[in-house]
């Protein structure tokens, strides 16, 4: 378990990175449609993004309640890198894939690997 704490809160989020075991078994296309299926749980229907707000609502659902405002804009201004103030689609699944250590890890020891390969390849 990992400890997460809110923007200068007293409050410690533990949550567990299950998105390596969650690739081992879904696979590639089958996390990503997953982390997808996340986004449409917190987002904003209307906009089609996640906004503060609709963080703020939605956010219980997956037993997260108990952030505060301050928590959830934190959450946003690390994903957002297009500094529109909301997140995308595409702006939360690379969070959530810069969030799980054992996914960064793991894609880490893949490129690592296929640079080796190539190097190799070259070399032959």
């Amino acid at each position: 378990m990992d400890g997460v704490s809110g923007a200068g809160n007293d409050i410690a989020v533990e949550f567990e990175d299950c998105l390596p075991a969650m690739a081992g078994k879904l696979g590639g296309k089958g996390l990503i449609r997953e982390l997808c299926n996340g986004f449409e749980l917190l987002m904003d229907r209307e906009r089609r993004v996640i906004t503060l707000e609709s963080l703020r609502r939605n956010s219980p659902l997956l037993g997260l309640g108990e952030l505060t405002d301050d928590d959830l804009a934190c959450m946003l201004r690390e994903g957002d890198v297009d500094g529109d103030g909301f997140l995308s689609q595409i702006e939360f699944c690379v969070l959530m894939f810069r969030l799980s250590p054992g996914l960064m890890d793991e894609s880490r020891a893949c490129f690592e690997h296929a640079l080796v390969a190539e190097s190799v390849r070259r070399r032959s």
